[in-house]
């Protein structure tokens, strides 16, 4: 992502403008999202995040190095996990679910209301034939792509990310014991071989899978929007 930015057209003030933004964005929607898995653990009766300090939107607690990096590099990233103790879940199966998608039903809510708002003051610009300042729209849309692409990035089901988590709870007994421990045993290897994959398609050959569905679900958000504005007598 800030390789094909800094190639891009455009003065070297927008260019940094941009990436204030970006990283203002970053830094917001993952804080968010781990604050949602630590609150909905806090929910189903687990306090091991929140005696950690980690039910809080300060960023300082959940930023991940390597996390953050990627986000710059490829557009998607992860913050360092949330600490859980399954165990004192009220409902086991429940709790594991909701803990595991808190993060990205977040993301999914934060992209959705952030394109509620571009596209309601995109049509009042229309109707009132004012101009806003092209940075806010630009703020909206960032943080609009940005958590699409956390929410689709988390569903992936690879161990430790949160949709491996969803995937074992659907298929857990239908793989067996014996695959469900090898992928927990070798899912980092695994994680960090995707991670290496989708470096390379992204920035040699352009290609991204998991970029090109989260365009996807924030072009259908944006649509389902203007449908909706554009009913508005």
């Amino acid at each position: 992502m800030i390789f094909s930015l800094l190639a891009s057209e455009g003065s070297w003030a927008d260019k940094l403008i941009y990436l204030a933004l970006f990283l203002i964005v970053i830094v917001v929607s993952l804080s968010f999202h781990e604050w949602a898995h630590a609150h909905a653990a806090h929910c189903m009766g687990d306090d091991t995040a929140l005696n950690m300090g980690r039910m809080t939107l300060n960023p300082l607690a959940h930023l991940h190095p390597l996390g953050f990096i990627s986000m710059l590099i490829i557009g998607f990233g992860w913050a360092k996990p949330v600490p859980v103790n399954p165990r004192n879940y009220r409902n086991y199966k429940w709790g594991e679910f909701r803990v595991s998608f808190a993060g990205i039903f977040t993301n999914l809510i934060i992209a959705i209301v952030s394109s509620f708002i571009y596209v309601g003051l995109w049509y009042y610009e229309l109707r009132s034939g004012r101009t806003l300042p092209d940075n806010l729209f630009t703020l909206l849309y960032l943080f609009g792509i940005v958590n699409c692409s956390l929410a689709v990035f988390n569903f992936i089901p690879i161990y430790p990310l949160d949709g491996y988590h969803i995937f074992e709870l659907v298929f857990g007994k239908l793989i067996g014991y014996k695959a469900v421990f090898w992928i927990r045993t070798h899912g980092n290897y695994i994680f960090y071989g995707f991670m290496a994959l989708s470096i390379v398609l992204s920035n040699v050959l352009g290609v991204s899978p998991a970029g090109f569905v989260a365009d996807w679900i924030y072009d259908k958000i944006l649509q389902a929007f203007v449908l909706l504005f554009s009913l508005i007598p």
